[in-house]
């Protein structure tokens, strides 16, 4: 997760333009909620530096990042990607307020669980804002005790029998109003709703970088899956670029899913 940026003045024109590059479609063309996921990765394929995907952010996708974050409902995250990236909740101070007419301050993180095994007293759960609590998204398979222990300080929600359903897990998300979805990893947790089919939106800085080593890439297919179609065919990998920019050598690109 890149380092929160500094937030600007509210007029900055900057956040306005990219505001209108990357808002959401009106809910009444598209029923179903909008998933986009918000990757990074170096120009060799790696997702992360030193486990960490804030060694390969810039100062224009840390800009990006904070208008994504700012025109959501609500973040997904898995919990692999929770504690290596250190998640908390999402300050005021990060996010465009004029971006969020109608809407808490801050969007709320979804932490995606199979078992809860989440240090349960950390700041993102614990120390969640009142309007934006933290949500558990876990599975039947978590200890009756820990899903009770998370509802202290989290809304937990079960999505699945023995592991989550990102299908079960995102319709639970729209029943609570969250239907502008943003995603921000990791690896398994895309990969899973990748093979769902519930990918509409994939924004990928490419950062001027080579890593070199034995990171992972942004997505791992589920055990069993092969994900991979023709390329430019309507397949569930299909994407069309919609738009690119560049900042200083990083690339950020926004691909949809083709058709």
């Amino acid at each position: 997760m890149p380092d929160a940026p500094e937030i600007g003045p509210p007029g900055d024109p900057a956040v306005a333009a990219l505001a209108a590059l990357y808002a959401y479609p009106e809910p009444a063309a598209h029923p179903s909620p909008w998933v986009r996921a918000n990757m990074v990765a170096s120009a060799d394929g790696a997702a992360t530096v030193d486990g960490r995907s804030g060694g390969l952010s810039g100062e224009a996708d840390r800009l990006v990042f904070s208008v994504l974050r700012s025109l959501t409902d609500v973040i997904v995250v898995g919990a692999g990607t929770a504690r290596a990236e250190r998640y908390r909740p999402v300050r005021a101070g990060e996010v465009w307020a004029a971006l969020r007419p109608g809407r808490p301050p801050t969007p709320p993180i979804a932490v995606i669980t199979r078992g809860l095994d989440l240090d349960l007293d950390a700041p993102l759960l614990a120390g969640s804002a009142r309007g934006a609590r933290t949500i558990v998204l876990t599975s039947e398979a978590a200890p009756a005790a820990r899903r009770t222990a998370a509802a202290r300080h989290a809304d937990v929600i079960v999505a699945g029998r023995d592991a989550v359903a990102p299908a079960a897990a995102m319709a639970a998300l729209a029943v609570r109003g969250h239907r502008r979805v943003l995603v921000e990893g990791g690896p398994n947790l895309l990969g899973q709703i990748v093979a769902g089919g519930l990918l509409d939106e994939l924004c990928l800085t490419i950062s001027p970088v080579l890593e070199g080593g034995r990171a992972r890439r942004i997505l791992a297919a589920p055990q069993g899956r092969v994900l991979s179609g023709p390329v430019g065919a309507d397949a569930v990998t299909g994407l069309r670029l919609a738009h690119v920019l560049e900042d200083d050598g990083s690339l950020l690109c926004r691909y949809q899913r083709a058709g």
